[in-house]
């Protein structure tokens, strides 16, 4: 009976393994798809790429709209104006963010939890809902129209809370027999923090580093609210001037989103070893 068992057991491993390679399969297909009809759109003229029944494989090949989109306006412009949002915006967020989880995870004092609880709470509250006032307070302090309300943020630890509860929890995997051995030896806090706890988190510091990257990088809505002359737009911004109320430059428009979301793919393909590492030690230990 035992043999038997073991016999139809083994029998039906190669079925499920087939079934759960077609479904993962089919996922895939799923979540590509947007990306092959961005390609293949950007290599079409606008008159074929709605036609129906769709043409999968461009004729000819439209190589000129990604010379028209990034002649027809300042991309690289653009491209230099996010550069210098992100290279504000990442810094900000991984120190601040880092000496919060810091405080969070490694130090003791009283009301820790609650604090953090609190803090965890403010996920449940909309973006939306601070929009307004958020807006007239850099209104009245003469900001509009600059990158300080799209920066600043980020040194003050505004909506941080999810990078917060990510270093936290990576924070607690770390043996805290480390931090005991350093203040048996005269070490403070910051010198836990810079010696010790920050050169064993390079996992999740990539990882939040990364997602920081892409949230700013396709950030459309602030920019819109915030900034008003054409020299100052970002990436997104720049995107939406190929779409008009009537119309729009769909050739352009695919060709210079290929543009744009090719260093994010290249980004995640480089640091997706570091990212799944990040990703899975921050559930170690809560």
């Amino acid at each position: 009976m035992t043999t038997t068992t073991v016999s139809t057991r083994r029998r039906r491993r190669p079925a499920a393994r087939a079934l759960l390679y077609a479904v993962l399969c089919g996922g895939a297909l799923v979540t590509l798809f947007p990306f092959v009809w961005l390609v293949r759109s950007a290599l079409m003229e606008d008159g074929q790429i709605f036609t129906a029944p769709p043409e999968w494989l461009p004729d000819p090949f439209a190589w000129g709209n990604f010379t028209g989109a990034l002649t027809a306006r300042p991309f690289g412009r653009y491209f230099l104006n996010t550069l210098t949002i992100e290279a504000v915006v990442v810094p900000g967020v991984l120190l601040v963010g880092a000496l919060s989880a810091f405080t969070f995870a490694r130090l003791r004092w009283r009301g820790r939890n609650v604090v953090f609880a609190v803090l965890l709470s403010g996920l449940m509250l909309p973006y939306t809902v601070t929009l307004v006032p958020t807006f007239i307070g850099w209104q009245q302090l003469g900001l509009v129209n600059t990158y300080v309300p799209l920066t600043l943020p980020a040194w003050l630890g505004a909506g941080q809370i999810g990078s917060i509860f990510l270093m936290r929890q990576f924070f607690l995997s770390i043996p805290r027999e480390l931090d005991d051995a350093a203040y048996m030896d005269g070490a403070r806090p910051l010198t836990v923090f810079w010696r010790i706890v920050l050169p064993l988190s390079k996992p999740v510091l990539i990882v939040v580093g990364v997602f920081t990257f892409i949230g700013v990088w396709n950030d459309f809505l602030n920019p819109l609210i915030y900034l008003a002359d054409s020299n100052r737009y970002t990436l997104a911004l720049g995107l939406a001037a190929f779409q008009g109320v009537y119309t729009a430059q769909w050739g352009y428009l695919m060709a210079a989103s290929t543009v744009v979301i090719a260093p994010v793919i290249a980004m995640f393909f480089l640091a997706q070893r570091q990212i799944l590492e990040g990703i899975t030690l921050t559930g170690l230990k809560g």
